[in-house]
């Protein structure tokens, strides 16, 4: 999976749609294989992330767990604590 493209779901405070698009960009950047179309593409492209976007915020509407909500910020520092190991010199 792309490490750009983050879990959106179970957390306090919800998914904004802001995320959601952003994590549909990176879907359809990584099986495009553009970062920018060029402008033929680009119809497409947006076309394709809008829908993304719309499936991605419907399903993650319609999941239902019984786990207590994951805190964003505590979600972020163990990403940053294991990204500084891997990365570490």
């Amino acid at each position: 999976m792309c490490r750009n493209i983050k879990t959106l779901f179970n957390f306090e405070p919800p998914v904004t749609d802001d995320e959601v698009r952003a994590a549909s960009l990176q879907f359809v950047r990584k099986i495009s294989g553009f970062t920018r179309p060029s402008k033929t593409n680009e119809a497409a492209f947006t076309a394709a992330v809008d829908e993304i976007a719309a499936v991605s915020a419907r399903f993650l509407r319609s999941l239902e767990t019984s786990a207590p909500p994951k805190n964003r910020e505590e979600e972020a520092a163990k990403a940053r604590a294991r990204a500084a190991e891997r990365f570490a010199s």
